[in-house]
């Protein structure tokens, strides 16, 4: 009786993560929609398929290699999320993640040998 009581609360948290995943996904199909229009509203000459909704970035430029890996790897932007180089919100800078984990590793050791105060 326990392992069937088991297996259906293990089976409703699939479910709720299954709900909570089809909401993010309607979501960005909705964002990336409103970009759209609002691009297709423009004048032809004045559409570039680049800006914002709000506060989340959007670009539907064909991704050249250098704003793809400026958009993963980027390590003079200190930001860990930045505009995506193909479509709407943010992907992660990965040198940010890089470089907060060496400052924290520092921190650290620094306070595991003793030489910097906690806190």
């Amino acid at each position: 009786m326990a392992a069937r009581k088991a297996g259906r609360g293990a089976k409703r948290g699939r479910d709720r993560r299954g709900k909570l995943r089809g909401a993010i996904r309607l979501a960005s199909a909705g964002l990336a929609a409103a970009a759209v229009a609002k691009e297709l509203r423009r004048p032809k000459k004045e559409r570039t398929w680049q800006g914002s909704l709000g506060k989340i970035p959007y670009d539907f430029r064909t991704p050249s290699p250098k704003r793809v890996k400026r958009s993963l790897w980027a390590p003079d932007d200190p930001r860990l999320f930045v505009p995506r180089a193909f479509g709407v919100g943010w992907s992660v800078n990965f040198a940010s993640v890089k470089a907060r984990g060496k400052d924290f590793v520092k921190q650290y050791r620094e306070i595991a040998a003793g030489t910097r105060p906690r806190g």
